[in-house]
């Protein structure tokens, strides 16, 4: 008695959840549903026949009326129900499991994006290590080169060229340099901050951002085989891994 009405109530489905995979089942129940009516003819015929069924084997015996529920088709189907009124009250049991719908995502929509925000707060964390750690790498590495030189021309009479070993540590700060990487790293993060506190559906443009935030931490650690360096970038990129996974619930 649905089914004139499935269009209907997916067109209500589709309009108020938007987006997300949902499968809809209804049924009547209640007044709507329709009162079956006892067939009164058939079930005296049947109960009649278990009388006499029950004076053949055990005239004493009782014949309970509760057996009539095991004889089928005693029960005429359901009047139709007034098809305005079903399709009123399909239309508004809808909205209102769309509306519960809605308030289950609210809930666990917030618990979502307080756990990502705990990641982002990790990863802003970590890439401020990278960003501290950068001159410290530099001037290691001038530290090393000077030692292993020193160690070189020791009683060889050569003096080091102070310019020459500039010229190496500013090659190694180029290529070390990863400012650019963590500008746009912290602009990505500026920008999911964003997707999390608005209310719409936003879960491809996070899956997008997370992406690039990926690229630009794997581009970071390409950068520094510094030991420290190189465990805060790994906490990057854990930070980064864990909100991906947890982004394929965001709608």
């Amino acid at each position: 008695e649905l089914a004139e009405h499935a269009a209907a109530l997916e067109a209500r489905v589709r309009k108020s959840l938007v987006r997300g995979r949902v499968e809809v089942s209804a049924r009547c129940e209640g007044s709507l549903a329709g009162t079956p009516a006892l067939d009164k003819d058939a079930a005296r015929a049947a109960f009649a026949q278990l009388c006499e069924l029950r004076d053949e084997l055990r005239p004493d015996e009782p014949v309970p009326l509760s057996l009539l529920g095991a004889v089928p088709d005693l029960w005429r189907a359901a009047s139709a129900a007034d098809p305005e009124a079903l399709a009123d009250a399909v239309a508004r049991a809808t909205d209102a499991a769309c509306a519960a719908v809605w308030e289950m995502r609210r809930v666990e929509g917030q618990a979502l994006a307080d756990d990502l925000g705990r990641h982002v707060d990790a990863l802003e964390e970590a890439a401020g290590r990278v960003g501290g750690r950068t001159g410290e790498v530099v001037d290691a590495y001038r530290a090393r080169l000077r030692a292993r030189i020193d160690a070189l021309l020791e009683g060889s009479g050569v003096n080091l060229d102070p310019g020459r070993l500039e010229q190496e540590v500013a090659l190694l700060a180029d290529r070390a340099d990863v400012s650019e990487e963590l500008s746009r790293l912290a602009s990505h993060v500026e920008q999911v901050r964003t997707l999390l506190a608005e209310p719409e559906a936003r879960g491809k443009r996070l899956d997008f951002l997370l992406q690039e935030m990926s690229r630009e931490a794997n581009t970071v650690g390409s950068k520094s085989s510094d030991a420290r360096f190189a465990h805060a970038v790994v906490d990057m990129k854990a930070a980064i891994s864990r909100m991906r996974e947890q982004a394929q619930n965001v709608l």
